[in-house]
């Protein structure tokens, strides 16, 4: 009986790393996805979103306990504590393209930074996808927030200079931070082309 349970310990303990293994190797944007063949209002917002998934996707890649827990002064966010942040700020840009209300229900507590990473580069595969699929028009996917009985709404060029570009700028916070903790990201993957140089 002991055998027994040892073996089925065991073989428990293969399915869950391989499911993390599986969770971290097939995470969307290594590199960009092809541009759409047309320009609309839907595609372009798409690829900004593809773009900050790449960023991003390469800015937390290969990240140490000891970059996690890097922050410049004792007054700014960890590296981790800004990656809780740009979680938060897809799951903005998820809801307001699923025309979903921000209601403070999502929480990234008890997340491993893997299980963040994962969610925040499908967040943004999520709703690139949408968008990209889209006829509708931007005016249609507002931001909304409820807390309780109060509800407030923006329309989506708050999603632009909101949390998208907010996304942008924190997730050159992470890769400044790693420099300074001694794991500079792969200079290697190129923004310009969404892809790793040879």
């Amino acid at each position: 009986m002991k055998k027994y349970v040892i073996s089925l310990v065991i073989l428990i303990f293969s399915f869950n790393t391989m499911a993390q293994d599986n969770q971290t190797n097939n995470l969307p944007y290594e590199q960009i996805p092809e541009y759409p063949e047309s320009y609309t209002a839907t595609n372009v917002v798409a690829r900004m979103i593809d773009g900050l998934g790449f960023r991003y996707y390469w800015a937390t890649e290969g990240l140490r306990p000891d970059d996690l827990a890097f922050k410049p002064n004792e007054e700014a966010r960890t590296s981790e504590e800004t990656i809780d942040h740009i979680l938060g700020l897809t799951e903005v840009i998820l809801n307001s393209v699923l025309k979903r209300p921000n209601d403070g229900s999502f929480s990234s507590k008890g997340m491993s930074f893997e299980q963040k990473r994962a969610k925040t580069l499908n967040n943004l595969k999520q709703a690139s996808g949408i968008l990209r699929s889209s006829d509708a028009d931007l005016e249609e996917f507002t931001i909304i927030f409820k807390r309780g009985e109060k509800t407030s709404e923006y329309p989506f060029w708050n999603q632009i200079n909101g949390p998208i570009a907010d996304a942008l700028w924190h997730v050159g916070q992470v890769v400044s931070f790693r420099r300074s903790s001694g794991n500079p990201y792969n200079s290697k993957a190129s923004v310009f082309t969404g892809k790793l140089r040879n």
